[in-house]
């Protein structure tokens, strides 16, 4: 099992808060993907939290279902990390041949890991030299709870596959998001139900990695609050007319207003943090994905607020699908960015 790494024919699959997510590409980078099977499977909240034997069983019934409506045939999969389970970091050193250079890091990888080595498992990957001094090469840095870790292959390989990968979701995200052939940075945001992924992505390679807590349902339920109606109601507001101050009397932006302060505000330090560091470096545009690409007026209000460009972002930019898959797809298509950065892995 490869934290970063892994290539050949496989499938891969992302389980969320509350739905589950398996695509299957063939092709690579260079010529496009196309898109040969896939699936999108509601599940119950409990069941992902569902720890016990009887959880877990019934966990992977369901992947089992998924990949049967899907069709898919190969037992190599991909699976992704949520960035609460994994340390991500970018580190510089000093520039050696890479042969060298790779058995070196593997010595000293655990200077870089937040927790003793005997209880986590570890991967890097060499970026290239940095940005910011060509004397030195950055290094790409991911680390799990070996726990954690030996669970979840547990749990996946019990249902009869073989994991040859495991990723770090918001690596997976940034790769289906960041804009093509981009010369500045490109900031990738997903706002998910729990909890908020960020990777500013320069000259091809991820730069900076967060996670920042709170989320979709955070943000839902102090609207909730505010409104004094149910949880489900207030979804329903906010998806339907999102930040808009002529709906609802501009209640629904009146509440949040804190909230989406203290969010574009994590988002603005971000901006000055890689800029900081990269002196040549500039973020040129944010890429919004999860439910910050789903509530109206969203991208425009972080815009207004960090004063870089933003844009609802768009997964399957480097894919091939046929009309009929794009009609079954388009529901839930926004959701689909990091299982299919898992799936643009290289198979060169």
């Amino acid at each position: 099992m490869n934290l970063l790494h892994g290539v050949g024919d496989f499938f891969s699959l992302d389980i969320g808060t509350n739905s589950m997510r398996i695509v299957q590409l063939s092709g690579n980078s260079q010529h496009g993907w196309v898109l040969q099977k896939f699936a999108y499977v509601p599940i119950d909240e409990k069941l992902t939290g569902d720890s016990s034997d009887l959880g877990r069983k019934r966990l992977g019934e369901a992947i089992m279902g998924a990949v049967n409506q899907a069709g898919i045939k190969t037992k190599n999969i991909a699976i992704g990390l949520p960035a609460n389970k994994t340390f991500t970091s970018i580190v510089e050193t000093e520039t050696l041949p890479d042969k060298e250079l790779v058995k070196a890091f593997k010595y000293e990888i655990d200077k870089y890991v937040p927790m003793p080595m005997s209880e986590a498992k570890a991967d890097f990957v060499i970026l290239g030299p940095s940005p910011n001094d060509p004397a030195k090469t950055e290094v790409l840095v991911s680390s799990i709870a070996k726990e954690y870790a030996e669970s979840t292959m547990e749990l996946v390989e019990k249902t009869g596959f073989n994991i040859i990968a495991m990723e770090p979701e918001p690596l997976a995200m940034a790769r289906s998001l960041a804009i093509p052939g981009a010369m500045d940075a490109t900031m990738v945001v997903d706002f998910g139900a729990k909890s908020t992924d960020l990777v500013i992505v320069y000259k091809g390679q991820p730069r900076l990695v967060r996670s920042i807590p709170g989320g979709f349902e955070s943000l839902n339920k102090t609207l909730a609050g505010g409104l004094d109606v149910r949880e489900d109601q207030s979804s329903q507001f906010l998806l339907k007319f999102g930040l808009a101050e002529d709906k609802l009397d501009g209640q629904v932006f009146k509440i949040l207003g804190h909230s989406l302060e203290l969010y574009a505000s994590e988002l603005t330090k971000s901006v000055r943090f890689f800029q900081t560091k990269y002196l040549n470096g500039k973020v040129g545009g944010i890429v919004l994905s999860g439910y910050a690409s789903r509530i109206p007026l969203f991208a425009e209000y972080i815009e207004a607020r960090t004063n870089v460009p933003t844009m609802k972002g768009n997964p399957w930019q480097s894919v091939r699908v046929t009309t009929e898959q794009q009609q079954v797809l388009a529901p839930v298509a926004s959701e689909f960015a990091v299982v299919i950065g898992l799936s643009e892995r290289s198979n060169d």
